[in-house]
């Protein structure tokens, strides 16, 4: 042991002495190759200082009385630096202060001024206290159209350079096939190509705003056992690699994406984060990702104490890095690495090659050259121009799912009583990764249908129950309120949490899954006893994850989805009930009929939802399901207008078509209505000649046209061919009402 830590002190001196003697370091001159840089730059770095660059501290550890501390920063970075840190709970009107301050530390403080990441959320707009709060993942989805998502991010993106931040942990990439699972709110719904799409539009917004997104959580993870977080995923190589794992290879193809992290999954027994399969062999050297993996919070230590797959954290650290993880988050397993090297347990050309990862994406990133942000003023939030898009966001995300008799839109001129009822009335709902759950920080519904209708009509709030608890206390106050009323506006759904802040009563969020689909505490029974007065109800869903409703389905005359929608999403709904928005959102995801009913994804075999198609009924058994039918509530895709739209015939670029490619398909949509449309058109193509069974449809280009009263747009959209084969072409409103197909066949 003697020897070994002087040799270790005997190396360390050699290295400051190469450093302190060199007339011109190499890597600081920014005309050369970055390649080389980071090779003159990690021949100079002890051990030590390679293993803290494969760390990441968390910010709260260097403050004290909420401002970086000098003494902390000298015990906990030294003259050594740190690869990463994460400050999500600094506000915006001191993050910048504080991130350009521990930058400053680490470049001029330390032995080699290497700049630190300094990282933070922003699933949908920056976590710090302040930003713009822009609708939630699932509902930027729901608007299926990826322009917003690019200028979401990009606004996203000047608002965390004003901050200090340099790094977003997001987007996330998981394709979500069990909405029991709390983080569906995060993710763009069930369709590998809908994900990958809004995946590639978010990750370059962020790259041209000169952000470094991380993508996540690599590895299949929205497939849980029994929907829960962190639960492993068993499913073919396969399916692995079409569905869960596509939406990353189409970000990494298509983007200059440099960091992904990875999940706490397991895939068929073997740990993701400990997978050199999927973190080497596939994510490097099949797709040629160039950029340095990322651990998710406290995945390397769970390699031994959560999987068990590691006897102790030195064979934890030492598993996840031959297996491809660079840089360790949460968690200080990585350390143990100096001993695994000098007893010779790993070489140190593996550290280096992870070390070599991290700068090489430093460099690129311009880290070296520009090390600070925003060095002249205060963080830059909340701009009307970010609020304004927030709300443009909220307005193409609300789903119309259900409305007999044109109930929809509201006449504000008939109506002289409304009746807000439920525990979203009057309570905004951002959903997790917010900085907030306060009503001071968004407009509720309650407030903006005060504010749109003003003193002439007459709203009566009852909140009835809450999201929770068995107390039905307030229902008859909420009857009363509903009888009394000629409208009702019945306000049910999901409330989630505040990241790092506030996890009290959240229904939906990462840790928060539910082994049932159906309204939780007594949201149902809230439901129908309004109902029952037989006054007219339109049901608004606020929600980050589907719902079972069937019984609202079958007795409720109008029903709204509103994807968590932001700090706008009040007035965003206000704006649809009344006409003054045409609702334009489609589903991401399905809707089962009941949690008995999952999996309730669209793109299922054709041997899946049944052989007999003879669904029974309550009191009339039949095939299949003696009770029920297999299919969904409301699929993918669906999403009504206030208008009729009709379809023209498919024009293809041809009928006939080789190996890579491109098929090209035009088509009218005609509205014969009164009432403007907004109308996300949908192509889906099956495979009608494989030798393997393949999924009854699957969506492959998507496009939005607005389509005025009375007129006509015109709807483009291509997708490549790859394998040879028959195919069917099918163009609709959503993956159940298709309106054109046709078939073509690649030779």
């Amino acid at each position: 042991m003697v020897n070994r830590l002087f040799l270790a002190s005997v190396v360390s001196l050699a290295a400051i002495m190469v450093v302190s003697c060199a007339e011109k370091r190499t890597y600081k001159d920014s005309s050369l190759p970055i390649d080389k840089r980071v090779e003159d730059l990690l021949s100079k770095m002890t051990l030590k200082e390679k293993l803290r660059q494969m760390n990441q501290l968390d910010m709260p550890s260097l403050l004290e009385d909420g401002d970086l501390s000098k003494e902390r920063l000298e015990e906990l970075i030294g003259p050594d630096g740190f690869g990463c840190v994460q400050g999500i709970t600094i506000p915006s009107w001191k993050s910048t202060q504080i991130f350009n301050g521990l930058q400053r530390y680490c470049v001029e403080e330390t032995r080699l001024g290497i700049p630190i990441f300094t990282s933070s959320e922003s699933t949908h707009g920056a976590v710090q206290d302040g930003s713009t709060i822009f609708p939630q993942s699932i509902a930027l989805a729901a608007t299926f159209n990826p322009e917003l998502a690019y200028s979401m991010t990009r606004a996203i993106s000047e608002e965390l350079y004003s901050e200090g931040v340099n790094q977003t942990l997001c987007p996330v990439l998981d394709v979500c096939r069990d909405p029991r699972w709390g983080r569906v709110e995060e993710t763009f719904g069930e369709d590998p190509f809908l994900n990958g799409t809004f995946g590639t539009a978010v990750v370059k917004g962020y790259l041209d705003g000169g952000i470094n997104p991380v993508i996540k959580h690599f590895g299949p993870g929205g497939e849980p056992v029994g929907g829960l977080n962190l639960a492993s995923v068993d499913c073919s190589p396969k399916d692995l690699l079409r569905i869960h794992l596509k939406p990353f290879e189409m970000v990494v193809r298509n983007t200059g994406i440099r960091t992904v992290m990875s999940s706490y999954n397991s895939w068929n027994r073997t740990p993701n984060s400990a997978s050199h399969y999927l973190l080497t062999e596939l994510l490097r050297e099949t797709w040629g990702f160039h950029g340095y993996v990322y651990s998710d919070w406290g995945a390397v230590g769970m390699l031994h104490n959560f999987q068990g797959v590691a006897a102790d954290d030195p064979e934890a650290a030492r598993m996840a890095i031959s297996a491809g993880i660079d840089l360790e988050a949460a968690g200080f397993t990585y350390q143990s690495l100096e001993s695994s090297v000098a007893d010779g347990l790993i070489d140190e050309s593996i550290i280096d090659n992870a070390v070599r990862n991290i700068l090489r994406v430093k460099f690129e990133v311009g880290l070296f050259d520009n090390p600070y942000r925003n060095i002249d003023g205060k963080a830059t939030v909340r701009t009307p121009e970010h609020v304004a898009l927030s709300r443009k966001i909220a307005d193409e995300s609300i789903v119309l799912l259900k409305n007999d008799d044109g109930l929809l839109p509201l006449d504000r001129t008939s109506i002289r009583s409304i009746a807000a009822i439920g525990p979203n009335a009057d309570q905004v709902q951002f959903g997790d990764y917010s900085w907030s759950r306060s009503n001071d920080d968004g407009k509720t519904p309650l407030a903006a249908l005060k504010e749109y209708l003003g003193p002439g009509i007459k709203i009566t709030y009852a909140k009835g129950c809450d999201l929770v608890s068995e107390d039905v206390s307030g229902i008859p106050e909420a009857v009363r309120a509903a009888r009394s009323s000629d409208l009702t506006i019945l306000f049910l759904g999901t409330s989630s949490a505040s990241l790092a802040r506030d996890y009290s009563n959240a229904t939906s969020g990462e840790g928060f899954d539910q082994e049932s689909l159906e309204l939780t505490g007594e949201q149902e029974r809230l439901m129908r006893e309004v109902a029952a007065t037989g006054k007219p109800v339109v049901l608004v869903l606020v929600t980050g994850k589907p719902i079972c409703i069937p019984w609202a389905k079958d007795n409720i005359p109008a029903i709204v989805t509103q994807w968590y929608g932001g700090e706008t999403a009040g007035d965003a709904l206000v704006g649809v009930l009344f006409g003054d928005t045409v609702p334009s959102g489609k589903l991401p995801i399905s809707f089962p009929r009941s949690t008995g009913h999952l999996p309730s994804y669209y793109n299922h075999l054709p041997t899946d939802r049944g052989f007999y198609h003879k669904p029974g009924a309550p009191g009339k058994p039949g095939h299949d399901y003696v009770f029920s039918s297999p299919d969904a509530l409301w699929p993918f895709g669906h999403g009504l207008g206030y208008t009729t739209l009709e379809y023209g015939p498919l024009n293809l670029s041809g009928m006939v078509f080789s190996p890579a490619d491109t098929v090209k398909v035009n088509l009218s949509v005609n509205n014969i209505g009164s009432r403007d449309a907004l109308e996300a058109v949908q192509l889906y193509v099956r495979n009608l000649s494989s030798h393997e069974v393949t999924p009854v449809k699957e969506l492959k280009a998507l496009t939005k046209v607005p389509v005025p009263a009375g007129g006509s747009a015109e709807a483009s959209l291509s997708f490549p061919v790859e394998e040879k084969g028959k195919y069917r072409i099918m163009v609709g409103a959503s993956s159940g009402d298709i309106r054109q197909e046709t078939e073509i066949t690649v030779e």
